[in-house]
């Protein structure tokens, strides 16, 4: 288990306490030291979130991440689904979490990390819950692997390359993407061949990843 941004150790107690094997990430020194002095049957590393070596074994995290890096450190776990993580429980900023679970308007991003994980708001914290409190409300972000990858890992280079092709401009889909393939999976995915890239959701663009790759492999 890890603890991204471990701070004065609150989640790393709670983890060891539940009996977790808990490895807790600080990136200031004085609070390294004292994390060392107070867990001796903690793993602390002294780095940065955004770069820490992640385990070689399936994982979890249990974090309060800084808000100024949340989407950093959320990238370095979630951009490479041959990571072997399980799932996330990571307290961030509201505004974060809202706009990487939301349905409509979907962004690249999510609809990237949507082939490979479940997100979810687990709660709403209120920002009078922390001290000192922050100038805006909190999250806990979740995110488990899904039992079955929208795209395979294997696939992740080209899915994104259609991702990045589709979100490259607000202009309908059939300007960039063939239509054929936007009409029939519309009819069958519920989404019109006349539709901006936010309009589809995780599951479309990997369907649409799909169908065009089973295109490219008959040619």
């Amino acid at each position: 288990m890890l603890d991204l941004g471990a701070g004065r150790g609150i989640i790393t107690a709670a983890l060891r306490d539940a009996g977790a094997r808990v490895v807790a990430v600080e990136l200031g020194e004085d609070l390294v030291d004292a994390l060392r002095s107070r867990f001796a049957d903690v793993r602390v590393v002294h780095g940065d979130a955004t770069r820490v070596v992640l385990p070689r074994e399936p994982f979890a995290v249990v974090a309060n991440l800084p808000f100024a890096s949340g989407t950093a450190i959320l990238r370095r776990l979630l951009d490479d689904p041959g990571v072997p993580l399980r799932r996330i429980d990571a307290i961030v900023e509201w505004g974060l979490a809202d706009k990487r679970v939301r349905v409509w308007p979907s962004t690249q991003l999510s609809c990237y990390w949507g082939a490979w994980y479940e997100l979810s708001i687990a709660r709403r914290i209120p920002r009078d819950a922390f001290a000192p409190p922050p100038s805006v409300d909190a999250a806990v972000l979740r995110a488990v692997r899904r039992d079955e990858p929208l795209v395979p890992p294997s696939e992740a280079g080209d899915y994104l390359r259609l991702l990045r092709t589709g979100f490259s401009s607000d202009a309908p889909l059939r300007r960039r993407l063939p239509r054929g393939v936007l009409h029939r999976l519309g009819h069958e995915l519920g989404f019109s061949p006349d539709a901006l890239p936010r309009d589809l959701d995780a599951t479309q663009w990997a369907a649409l990843h799909r169908a065009l790759a089973s295109i490219r492999r008959r040619r």
